[in-house]
């Protein structure tokens, strides 16, 4: 946790069905707090999916992209950032958030197992241009795993409903008594 400094965001990481935009939805209400998903901020700057990003101009141009776009929503107060599940690939996407004062990072984890199958239930997810096959996707998962191990508070969401991953996540931030402070003055 960002000790006794006041959080102004919190950004939510973790691979591709671990429920960032959900809970992250979630989690901005219950605070009164903007919500974002990085990913449909750079499809709604840019015009264009990530899917078709990729496809069209490839990882390189879409990760830079997806660094602007991080640069660009990282002074907001008061906000819940959905990260895109390989946003924390990027050194300098890593530094930016480290750097950050008043940012928070949180890690949604679940086994990789449980992750493909709420891929799967999702009816209206767009194509995930990373998820091809299950060897190359666990190769990615693993890959991926330290930079998400970086965040200060880490939530196993494998038995919990998006409601209660976002009531831990409100508790272990201490957010109940920041949000019941700021009524009282």
């Amino acid at each position: 946790m960002a000790g006794h400094q006041r959080i102004n965001r919190i950004l939510l990481t973790g691979f591709m069905g671990a429920g960032k935009t959900t809970v992250g939805i979630l989690l901005a209400e219950s605070l009164g707090w903007r919500f974002l998903d990085l990913d449909q901020h750079l499809e709604s700057r840019h015009q264009s999916t990530v899917a078709e990003i990729f496809s069209q101009h490839g990882e390189p141009h879409f990760r830079a992209l997806e660094t602007d776009s991080l640069a660009s929503v990282l002074t907001a107060q008061t906000i819940v950032i959905a990260l895109g599940g390989g946003a924390l690939e990027s050194p300098a996407n890593r530094a930016a958030i480290a750097q950050s004062q008043g940012t928070e990072l949180v890690y949604l984890d679940a086994p990789l197992d449980t992750l493909l199958q709420r891929i799967d239930q999702q009816p209206n997810a767009s194509p995930r241009p990373k998820l091809t096959d299950r060897e190359s996707t666990a190769a990615l998962h693993n890959a991926r795993l330290p930079n998400y191990r970086t965040a200060s508070l880490h939530i196993d969401t494998t038995s919990l409903t998006p409601h209660d991953v976002a009531q831990r996540i409100l508790s272990a931030l201490h957010l109940h008594t920041l949000q019941q402070d700021e009524k009282n003055t």
